[in-house]
């Protein structure tokens, strides 16, 4: 088959497996932001930072992804909310967001997970937030414990059930 041809196929085949022709043509920045979106869909980035994800079954539309929330998720640590990655992101250059990815966190961030990822697997989730672009509005700022909540709120205390721990 001539190399013409060939890529003919090649694309052909990417198209009807949904892969995108920059990718068979070797993008590379397409190629993680790809990555970066997969990465984001399956580590549950959009479970806390898309408003309703979790509400609606992951049925929210991608322009929405990432932007926030305002409700905030309360504990023994104070109230935390999900930033709004597009704009944090968005201010920050590859390094700075690799750096600032594995910092530790409050709960309910699960930052050791995030802090395992590899540098290649942190470029990806940043070249593909970026190609989202700003978005959104910043999140409430952090309320430290006892301090006044003029938002919704999840609470994060464990509570015991007395009749069925009796059982």
């Amino acid at each position: 088959m001539k190399i013409k041809q060939w890529a003919g196929a090649a694309v052909s085949v990417a198209l009807a497996l949904g892969v995108s022709v920059e990718s068979v043509a070797g993008d590379k920045s397409a190629d993680a932001v790809a990555r970066g979106r997969y990465l984001v869909t399956i580590s549950g980035c959009n479970d806390c930072h898309t408003d309703g994800y979790l509400q609606n079954g992951g049925n929210v539309p991608e322009r929405e992804w990432l932007t926030g929330t305002a409700v905030g998720y309360q504990g023994p640590w104070g109230t935390t909310y999900a930033s709004n990655l597009r704009l944090v992101i968005g201010k920050m250059t590859e390094a700075q967001w690799v750096t600032h990815a594995r910092k530790e966190r409050l709960p309910p961030m699960p930052w050791f997970n995030l802090a395992k990822m590899t540098d290649a697997d942190l470029k990806a989730v940043y070249a593909y937030v970026r190609s989202l672009g700003p978005a959104g509005v910043a999140t409430p700022a952090y309320v430290a414990p006892g301090g006044k909540v003029n938002t919704p709120y999840f609470v994060f205390v464990p509570v015991v059930d007395q009749k069925q721990a009796a059982r």
